[in-house]
């Protein structure tokens, strides 16, 4: 496995330190492709890779169709960046709803029509008090799906592949119901971006490893400290929260991972987090 972390424009200057302090390369973000190339340059000149771009929040679902347009335009750039930057991924969060009455994470029992993807219900019993979530979330799936079907040709043209993520949206909180959203594609150009610890709230993070399987393609590594019930928490630095990380690691072998490491966020120092990682890796 590789390490990294997440910079926004990739420089000597932010990279060295990096380097020294045990990483293989970085995340970046969207860039011009002459910025891009300049920066591969300045990695590579260091032995070190800039692996993946981060797009982040699209509005494939926005009510405002221009809005929807300009996030496909902007995830295009990102995939002519990541073949610029000489990186195999680009990470996309193809939307996120809200502002609606929806399930606590503790409440979730999500089932969902194979065929569609759209959702049968999220909680047990009635699920008339959700009906606007549902509604929104179906659109959610057809509006991302309609927009990243879209975008496959240019993924195929920069050989840069479209990670899927879904952080706190509010979307496929349910692992099976992410796993489907990736095949419903059938593309090796649509694979899924995991973060182990974004999802702690909905479940534990090596059941989400063996669920996502083979589609994970890259993966954040951050931690989240479960409230003592169970309900609710707060983010950690890794290793300092609810991640049981021997698990996870097993969990990621058994999926056949072994790719990039890439820790998103927590205030150590570059040479505690380069140790916490080889810890991880390493099984502990």
């Amino acid at each position: 496995m590789k390490k990294a972390m997440i910079v926004g424009l990739p420089d000597a200057g932010n990279l060295r330190p990096l380097r020294d302090a045990g990483f293989d390369g970085v995340e970046a973000g969207i860039a011009g492709v002459a910025e891009a190339a300049r920066a591969r340059e300045a990695a590579e000149s260091l032995g070190m890779r800039i692996h993946s771009v981060l797009r982040g929040w699209a509005e494939f679902n926005h009510a405002d169709r221009a809005i929807a347009e300009d996030s496909l335009v902007v995830t295009a750039d990102a995939l002519c960046a990541a073949q610029a930057y000489g990186a195999d991924a680009v990470l996309l969060v193809p939307c996120r709803i809200g502002g609606m009455a929806m399930p606590e994470p503790w409440e979730l029992d999500i089932a969902f029509d194979a065929a569609s993807g759209h959702l049968i219900r999220v909680a047990a019993g009635d699920n008339a008090p959700y009906a606007d979530y549902i509604a929104a979330h179906d659109r959610a799936w057809d509006t991302s799906f309609e927009a990243i079907q879209r975008l496959i040709p240019v993924a195929e043209e920069t050989g840069v592949v479209i990670a899927v993520e879904n952080v706190w949206n509010n979307l496929w909180s349910d692992p099976a119901h992410f796993a489907a959203f990736v095949d419903a594609f059938a593309s090796p150009w649509v694979q899924a971006y995991f973060d182990l610890g974004n999802h702690v709230k909905y479940g534990p993070t090596p059941d989400w490893v063996r669920v996502l399987g083979s589609r994970l393609v890259k993966v954040h590594v951050k931690d989240f400290r479960l409230a003592p019930d169970g309900h609710g928490g707060e983010f950690v630095n890794i290793r300092d929260g609810s991640v049981d990380w021997p698990e996870t690691r097993r969990a990621l072998a058994e999926a056949g991972y072994d790719g990039w490491m890439t820790i998103e966020g927590g205030d150590l120092s570059l040479e505690e987090h380069s140790r916490r990682l080889d810890d991880i890796i390493a099984g502990r």
